[in-house]
């Protein structure tokens, strides 16, 4: 598959770099050092997209999660007799609340 080249970045590395790169480059059978930067910078934007569209994945979701935040829904019922339980767990094995410290 050709690669049509329509724009450039320069980049300025120290010689280290550049000699850690070239080696990384051969041991992964590129044929280029091009190649392999184009490769590498590609694949770790994609996974940094991928990482951030799989915790919210839309607008309207990260509008859901933040109002949850800021304006939590009062306890249900499940809720309040979840609480009682733990309450009577904590009271019965004489143990403190290590939420509420």
């Amino acid at each position: 598959m050709g690669t049509l080249i329509n724009d450039r970045i320069d980049v300025r590395i120290s010689k280290e770099q550049k000699e850690l790169i070239r080696y990384a480059s051969d041991l992964r059978g590129f044929k280029s050092l091009t190649e392999f930067i184009v490769y590498s910078v590609n694949k770790e934007a994609n996974d940094i997209i991928n990482e951030h569209n799989q915790i919210l994945k839309s607008i309207e979701d990260k509008k859901v999660f933040l109002e949850a935040i800021v304006n939590p829904p009062s306890p249900n019922a499940k809720l309040k007799k979840a609480q009682l339980n733990y309450q009577k767990f904590l009271d019965s094995n004489e143990v403190s609340d290590p939420i509420a410290g």
